[in-house]
């Protein structure tokens, strides 16, 4: 792949990113903001009257522009991330085409940036978390995120290894339960976070999580849908068609 088809690639990678995120946008805005909304008000409830802070940025502009700017931007760089993977991936993971490889490449994406680190430390609204432990708490989802990239690659080097020997379907089975193993000792040895009140509603924080998962997985999908047309189109364009021609009529 020439340098010309990796800057096009990346390119529309961030397109397919811009636009995933706008669909991601939808998401959070109708899903997860009303869920920060209830969060905030349980927390300004059980605040001390002289704890209350004055907001440098106010709560609606947060809720729009600061949400909009958060989302289209981690949108279009994990857009141009994930093209540049792709460049690499295509024609290595399988014979797969452009479009499936793209679609592949998302769902790898998922699990492994959001799904892995989410199920361990799953991600919490206003309120939930001490302010003290937010560094260690932050190198710790980093960390899960970290293993599950490189495990998630490391598991498609060992299947592309072992299918000359196993087959394909087999050499997939060892690497999938072999990720899933490496993840779950993960799961053991790292150091668990619980920093829920005791009074904080059940309800409330199972739909934030679900909201923030929805969001990921609109994200990824919207991704994977758009930038694996995107890379059809440019990868493996079709012919035009030519023109029919006309009938030509003989005279009797």
């Amino acid at each position: 792949m020439n340098s010309a088809t990796v800057r096009n690639l990346l390119v529309r990678g961030m397109l397919a990113g811009l636009a995933a995120g706008v669909l991601a946008l939808v998401v959070a805005y109708f899903l997860g903001e009303p869920n920060v909304d209830s969060a905030i008000g349980f927390e300004e409830s059980h605040a001390p009257a002289h704890e209350h802070e004055v907001e440098l940025v106010s709560r609606s502009l947060q809720s729009t522009a600061g949400l909009a700017t958060g989302v289209l931007v981690y949108g279009v760089a994990f857009g141009g991330i994930a093209a540049l993977a792709y460049c690499f991936a295509l024609g290595r993971v399988g014979r797969f085409g452009p479009r499936a490889t793209a679609l592949l490449l998302s769902g790898a994406a998922l699990i492994a940036v959001y799904v892995v680190p989410f199920l361990k430390y799953p991600a919490n609204p206003p309120a939930v978390g001490d302010h003290d432990t937010i560094a260690k708490r932050t190198i710790l989802f980093f960390l899960m995120m970290l293993l599950g990239v490189l495990l998630a690659i490391a598991a498609v080097i060992a299947g592309k290894r072992l299918a000359p020997r196993l087959g394909t379907w087999y050499a997939t089975v060892v690497a999938v339960l072999g990720f899933v193993a490496l993840i779950g000792l993960a799961y053991a040895f790292l150091p668990a976070v619980n920093e829920v009140p005791a009074d904080f509603p059940a309800t409330l924080l199972w739909r934030f999580r679900l909201s923030t998962l929805a969001l990921q997985i609109t994200l990824w999908t919207g991704f994977g849908l758009v930038f694996g047309e995107m890379a059809e189109r440019l990868l493996d364009p079709r012919p035009a068609k030519a023109p029919a021609r006309a009938a030509v009529t003989v005279p009797q």
